[in-house]
C-alpha cells in the first residue's frame, strides 16, 4: 500500500464515469393503449440476444438478465436473519435433573390432571347455562349472564393452577376500558388466553377454527368472540369493522388482540397484523414473559400434548405480566395504522428487550410445510414473509405453493438446488438461455440457488408491470389459429426460436401448460401455468425479440387495455 502524505486527498477525486439509475414509474394513465404500444413493443425491439448484463453489489458483471424485455433490472435478496422466533428451546427431554424431575412429578401430575379435567367440565357447563336461550349476539352480554361467567373465570384460575402457574407476577395495572377500549399482547402459549380470560373478560379476536374445539368453543364464544379467516379478505374487513365498532361502544367489553397472529417463542416479536390499530382508539400494550432454565413454555414448533405433558410435570411453572403504559395515535397515525403498529411494536419489543422480525404466520406455514416434508433443516425455509408480502404482495398460499415447487427440485441437506433439478421440474432443455434463467436466480454466483432466492426472483418477474402483457403476446403467438387454444405443435413452433433442438422437452412444456390435462392448452391454462411459474415467460423472449411487433401489436394491445 503507498504511503500516505499531508498533502495526500482523503477522498479521490470522483471519476468522469459516474454510473446512474433510471427508474421509470407508472400511473394509471401511463395504461393507455397509446402508451402501452410504446412500451412494450419499443422495449422488445431495441433488444437483441445479446441481452444487458446486470451487475452485482461490487459492480462485476454477471450472467446477462434474461427478463430485460420485462424492463427488470434484476433483484436482490436481503441476508437472512439469525432469529428464529418459533424454535422451542427444549423440544426434548434432556438432563439428568429433568427425568428425575418428571419422574418424581408424575404423581402430581396426575392430580393436576384431574383438577384440569374438573375445571374444565365445571366451566364448561358454568358457560352453556350463561348461554342458554341468548340469541341477540350483536350486543353486549347482559349482565346477570357475565355473573355467571364468574365460575368460568374461576376455573380458569384453577386450570392455569394444574399447570404449575401457582403465582402470577403482576407489573402494572390494566387501565379503565373508557380510557383503553383495545389491548394487544405478545402471543407465547396458549396460557395467555386463558389468563386475560380470567384477568379481563375482554371479546377476543380468533381464528373460524377455535369454535370448532371441544369445550374451548363454547367458552370463547361466552366471550363474545370476533372470528377471522386469515386467507380472507372479507372476512378480514368485516373483523375489522367489528372491532372498531365495539371499541367506540363503551357498553362492550375491551377487546383484546394478539396482532402478531401466532404463537412465538417470545425471543422475538415479529410483524403485526393492523386489525387493532386501523380503529385508531388508544391501546395498552401487554407484555408475557416466561422466564425459565430448564423447560421453554414457549407454544413455538412443538405439539400441544408435549407441551402440556411437559408443564404438568414441572415443580413450578413462571409467568410474568406488564401492563404497559397507554399509546395514544396522533392525529397522523390515526389515518396511518401502520406507523401505529410500528410505534406500539417498538414499545412492547423495548420493554421485552427483543428485536422485532419481518416474519409472520406465512413463515409458520413455510417452516410447517418444509418439517411435513422432513427436509433436514425446515427453518432455514422462512424468508420473512411481511417483507415479502410488502414489496410484492405475495400471500402466504403463493408462497407456499413456491415452496411446493422448489421442493419438487430435491434441495439438498443445505436447502440449496443445483442447475439440473431446477432445469428437470420447469421442463427446461439445458441451453444458454436456461443457465441464464438460472444465473438470474443466483445472486451469489455459487452454482445453486436457496428457496428465498428462487421466492424472491419469482415474486419480482411475477410483478413487472409488463409481465402481464407479455403473457398475452405469448398466447398470441401461440394461438396462430386464432381458436382461443395452441396445440403441441404450435407450442413447438414458437420454441424453435428458444431451442434449436426439440426433443422431449415439448411434451413436458406441454404437460406444464396443460394444467386441466385435456390434450391442449386454453388461455386459463397458459396463465395459470405462468403464474405458477412466472420464470418460464423467458423462453418466449426470442420469439417476441425477432418478431416486429410494432404493428401487429397495436390492435391487440388495444383490445388487452
Amino acid at each position: 500500500m503507498a504511503e500516505l502524505d499531508m498533502t495526500s486527498p482523503l477522498l479521490s477525486s470522483p471519476s468522469s464515469y459516474q454510473p446512474q439509475t433510471v427508474l421509470t414509474v407508472y400511473d394509471d394513465q401511463d395504461y393507455e393503449p397509446s402508451n402501452l404500444q410504446s412500451s412494450l413493443p419499443t422495449t422488445i425491439l431495441h433488444q437483441n440476444h445479446n441481452h444487458g448484463r446486470t451487475h452485482n453489489e461490487n459492480g462485476h458483471h454477471s450472467s446477462p438478465n434474461p427478463y430485460e424485455f420485462l424492463r427488470s433490472g434484476g433483484f436482490s435478496v436481503p441476508a437472512s436473519t439469525t432469529v428464529d422466533p418459533f424454535r422451542n428451546e427444549t423440544p426434548f427431554i434432556s438432563g439428568i435433573y429433568e427425568v428425575i424431575k418428571i419422574v418424581l412429578c408424575l404423581p402430581i401430575a396426575l392430580a393436576r390432571l384431574v383438577l384440569f379435567g374438573a375445571s374444565l367440565v365445571v366451566g364448561y357447563m358454568a358457560t352453556k347455562v350463561a348461554l342458554a336461550g341468548w340469541r341477540d349476539k350483536q350486543n353486549p352480554m347482559p349482565k346477570w349472564r357475565c355473573r355467571l361467567m364468574w365460575v368460568t373465570r374461576v376455573c380458569a384460575r384453577f386450570i392455569l393452577f394444574s399447570f404449575g402457574y401457582h403465582w402470577i407476577r403482576r407489573k402494572g395495572k390494566p387501565a379503565p376500558r373508557e380510557i383503553a377500549p383495545v389491548v394487544v399482547s405478545n402471543h407465547v402459549s396458549y396460557i395467555e388466553p386463558i389468563f386475560y380470560f380470567y384477568e379481563l373478560f375482554p371479546t377476543i379476536v380468533a381464528s373460524e377454527s377455535h369454535d370448532s374445539i371441544p369445550f374451548v368453543g363454547t367458552i370463547i364464544r361466552a366471550m363474545q368472540v370476533i372470528y377471522v379467516n386469515r386467507f380472507s379478505p372479507t372476512s378480514r374487513k368485516n373483523a375489522v369493522n367489528e372491532i372498531k365498532r365495539r371499541a367506540s361502544c363503551n357498553v362492550f367489553p375491551r377487546v383484546l388482540l394478539f396482532p402478531e397472529g401466532t404463537t412465538t417463542n417470545g425471543k422475538a416479536l415479529i410483524s403485526f397484523q393492523l386489525g387493532a390499530f386501523i380503529a385508531g382508539h388508544p391501546i395498552q400494550p401487554i407484555i408475557v414473559r416466561y422466564p425459565h432454565v430448564h423447560f421453554d413454555q414457549s407454544w413455538g414448533f412443538i405439539s400441544l400434548p408435549k407441551l402440556m405433558f411437559r408443564m404438568f410435570t414441572q415443580f413450578h411453572n413462571f409467568m410474568e405480566v406488564e401492563y404497559l403504559p397507554l399509546i395514544m395515535p396522533s392525529d397522523h397515525q390515526k389515518q396511518n395504522a401502520v406507523r401505529f403498529a410500528e410505534r406500539t411494536g417498538r414499545a412492547m419489543a423495548s420493554a421485552l428487550n427483543v428485536v422485532q422480525t419481518s416474519h409472520s404466520y406465512g413463515d409458520l406455514m413455510l417452516l410447517m410445510k418444509a418439517a411435513q416434508l422432513q427436509q433436514d433443516k425446515p427453518w432455514s425455509y422462512m424468508v420473512e414473509m411481511a417483507r415479502i408480502e410488502s414489496l410484492y404482495h405475495i400471500s402466504s398460499l403463493e408462497a407456499v405453493d413456491f415452496l411446493d415447487k422448489f421442493l419438487s427440485m430435491n434441495p439438498d441437506p443445505s436447502g440449496c438446488v443445483k442447475p439440473h433439478d431446477f432445469l428437470r421440474v420447469l421442463q427446461l432443455k439445458a441451453c444458454t438461455l436456461s443457465e441464464e434463467i438460472f444465473g438470474f436466480l443466483d445472486v451469489e454466483k455459487n452454482g445453486s440457488i436457496t428457496f428465498k432466492q428462487f421466492l424472491f426472483g419469482s415474486a419480482h418477474v411475477l410483478k413487472l408491470p409488463l409481465f402481464r402483457q407479455a403473457c398475452e403476446l405469448a398466447f398470441a403467438e401461440c394461438d396462430t389459429d386464432g381458436d382461443n387454444f395452441c396445440t403441441k405443435k404450435e407450442l413447438a413452433d414458437v420454441l424453435r426460436h428458444t431451442f434449436r433442438e426439440l426433443d422431449d422437452e415439448v411434451q413436458g412444456l406441454f404437460n406444464l401448460f396443460d394444467t386441466d390435462n385435456d390434450g391442449r392448452i386454453s388461455r386459463d391454462d397458459f396463465f395459470y401455468c405462468l403464474r405458477k411459474n412466472p420464470l418460464v415467460i423467458a423462453i418466449f423472449s426470442p420469439r417476441l425479440l425477432r418478431k416486429n411487433l410494432s404493428k401487429a401489436g397495436d390492435k391487440m394491445l388495444d383490445d388487452i387495455v
